[in-house]
């Protein structure tokens, strides 16, 4: 496709099969009972990987690597276990399938706001020793997780990279140890408890039925196939398509704005994971092309955060104008990578249908 080419050709992204030569299992009158096979040993495998996660919480004690450990283990399973449910819940009881969704999603969210402050300190502190020019900043990726020391004020940023670099660790380490005690307290309240006890039945037991015959497995795994290919083909593709565009800067330090044309992106991502999820539970192998695309969505957001955290670090009352500056500088940068991502994301997602990428080198 040229670059200001309209049209933007779907990938032909695996589709998921009906599953044959499953034992015979217990199912809703109606349903395949290979699909409600794969699908309850599916739910089991996350459900077990949820308690490992939860033993392994236990066991961490003042272990800070092993609580982390346990942590992403239990926010993978719950995201795995809550996107199934919600792309497979005609085949599921709803308001079981609802409830338990609820709850994992609010389990995974809030298990998710530490290790996002933390990530999103070493990329802007990266950032800032590359754009700076300096041998360090904020003492490096390893004291910027944990706090301590100053950038140096080599580069031409001179002394506003050092107090670019000071402020946002303040601000996103502060972030961090509320996010910390939230998740600490979200871990002993009645409501996880009783979020853990429903997975330990997953865990065993087979998920509910639902009062009427479901529909068929690849006919539920198409749903969300296709959702993924329409919001995909609403992107600007053909404008990613051609590098250095600019779009990611139009709207300067607005945050609002820029929300409101990453949302679109971000969209897409939670679309492919869900299909992605699903191809786990009844599909093929996993398929290298989306796991690509999957892993440029996932830069493309890491970069979009950073660059709001920046544009907001660069709001704070009383700053000096040479530290708003470096903000400002840092937040052009993340965007460009914003743009990156997409440029990026384009091309393997148009060479995923076999169809000429846009944009020249």
């Amino acid at each position: 496709m040229s670059p200001g080419g309209e049209g933007v050709l779907k990938p032909e992204l695996p589709r998921v099969p009906a599953q044959g030569g499953a034992p015979p299992a217990a199912h809703a009158p109606g349903g395949s009972p290979s699909a409600g096979e794969a699908l309850a040993g599916y739910l089991h495998a996350r459900a077990g990987e949820f308690l490992r996660g939860l033993r392994l919480h236990g066991e961490s004690g003042a272990d800070t690597a092993g609580a982390a450990e346990a942590a992403r283990a239990l926010r993978t399973a719950s995201r795995r276990i809550s996107g199934t449910l919600h792309t497979f819940r005609p085949m599921l009881d709803p308001v079981w399938a609802d409830g338990l969704r609820a709850e994992l999603t609010w389990l995974a969210t809030t298990l998710a706001q530490e290790h996002a402050c933390v990530s999103r300190l070493n990329r802007l502190v990266a950032a800032l020793t590359r754009l700076s020019g300096a041998a360090g900043a904020s003492g490096g990726a390893g004291s910027a997780a944990g706090g301590g020391g100053k950038a140096e004020a080599r580069g031409p940023l001179g002394m506003g990279a050092a107090r670019a670099g000071a402020l946002l660790e303040r601000q996103l380490t502060l972030g961090r140890t509320r996010s910390h005690s939230a998740a600490l307290q979200a871990l002993g309240s009645a409501r996880f408890h009783a979020v853990a006890d429903a997975v330990a039945l997953l865990a065993s037991e087979r998920p509910p039925a639902p009062a009427f015959p479901p529909p068929p497995a690849d006919a539920v795994t198409e749903a969300v196939r296709r959702r993924l290919l329409d919001a995909a083909a609403g992107l600007p593709l053909a404008r990613a398509g051609r590098p250095y565009n600019a779009d990611a800067l139009v709207h300067g330090l607005t945050a609002s704005a820029e929300e409101a044309q990453d949302a679109p992106w971000h969209r897409v991502r939670s679309l492919l994971r869900l299909h992605r999820y699903a191809l786990e539970v009844t599909g093929p192998e996993p398929d290298p092309v989306l796991a690509g695309a999957g892993r440029l969505l996932d830069r493309h957001r890491d970069a979009s955060e950073a660059a709001t955290t920046a544009a907001v670090a660069a709001r704070t009352p009383r700053i000096a104008p040479a530290t708003a500056y470096v903000l400002g500088v840092l937040h052009a940068d993340q965007r460009h990578e914003v743009e990156a991502a997409r440029f990026a994301f384009q091309e393997i997602w148009q060479t995923a249908a076999g169809a000429p990428t846009g944009g020249g080198r």
